[in-house]
């Protein structure tokens, strides 16, 4: 059974662990440069920053039977998988890079980071302009995305004595979850808001006029899901007012452009897509990868398979 990876097959086999003698594994990094024919690969992990590109291999690939993505988000990938496909995607191995720049990312908006850091660039001493900060201490988080990041979210913000409010698709009375049917009656009790949901139909301009008015005065948004989640022109606008703040990892579009309003506000810290993308990001993804495999020559069923856009 032929297996593409993105990686040196050195490296990459120390990570994916044993696997059945019947598999072979071949470096498949660059959709241009293919290491054989790709008419008899069965299973394929492609590339994690070149998801556009690699799925236009698809209708090459005639043997295939699994697509398994090193991210957690398949946006990019439903609706272009053939039938009899299994397109599964890496629920569980960014839980702890993203959730760790959640809480980052919520720190330094509350403590003024930014406001500090373009001061020390100038060698001023700044303490009138951000003294007092907010603190993160007594805040009431509302975490939009109950899955395994906004799990992992939650246990980290917790020793910081805040207050939670989870939202998922589907309301879970039992686990005190609610529904997404209740966001305008949970946002004006928020003072921070963090968005995790994948982008789904349901989900493309979550975050519009209405969504942002109903947040309260000085609430922080926290984008750590993707770009489009949020409508960018109502973002830009309520920005603008002053009355919020925001923490985008993702934007739309991708990469923000140079003259973008965005970059300018002082509202407004923006990181370049890298919630995700830590030194142990490999060593978790090769081995869901190698647990993957192993199951699949088992004829057992498979993690993560993504269904109908979630």
């Amino acid at each position: 059974m032929k297996v593409w990876i993105p990686h040196e097959t050195g490296y990459a086999h120390d990570l994916l662990g044993d696997l059945p003698p019947e598999v072979t594994v071949e470096t498949m990094a660059d959709p241009a440069r293919l290491p054989s024919s790709a008419a008899d690969v069965r299973f394929w992990v492609p590339p994690f920053l070149a998801q556009r590109q690699t799925t236009a291999l698809l209708p090459e690939l005639r043997e295939l039977a699994v697509v398994q993505l090193l991210s957690a988000g398949a946006d990019t990938w439903v609706g272009h998988v053939p039938p009899g496909v299994q397109l599964c995607d890496a629920r569980g191995v960014h839980d702890p890079s993203t959730a760790e720049w959640v809480v980052a990312a919520i720190l330094s908006q509350l403590r003024a980071f930014g406001t500090l850091a373009r001061a020390q660039a100038q060698r001023r001493w700044a303490y009138a302009e951000v003294a007092p900060t907010d603190e993160l201490a007594g805040k009431r988080v509302l975490i939009v995305g109950a899955g395994s990041i906004g799990t992992a979210v939650r246990a980290r913000l917790t020793p910081f004595e805040v207050e939670f409010i989870l939202v998922a698709r589907t309301a879970r009375p039992d686990q005190g979850v609610h529904g997404v049917a209740e966001l305008p009656q949970l946002l004006p009790q928020a003072d921070v808001v963090v968005l995790l949901v994948p982008l789904t139909d349901q989900t493309r301009g979550l975050v519009d006029e209405k969504f942002l008015a109903a947040m309260r005065d000085g609430a922080l948004l926290v984008n750590a899901a993707r770009g489009p989640v949020a409508r960018t022109d109502a973002l830009v606008a309520e920005l603008r007012s002053g009355r919020i703040s925001a923490a985008l990892d993702v934007t739309d579009p991708e990469p923000l452009p140079a003259e973008h309003p965005l970059w300018e506000m002082p509202n407004v810290l923006i990181t370049p897509h890298v919630a995700g993308s830590v030194r142990g990001l490999l060593p978790r993804a090769y081995r869901l990868v190698g647990q993957q495999i192993r199951r699949y020559v088992a004829g057992e069923r498979l993690e993560n398979v993504v269904a109908n856009g979630y």
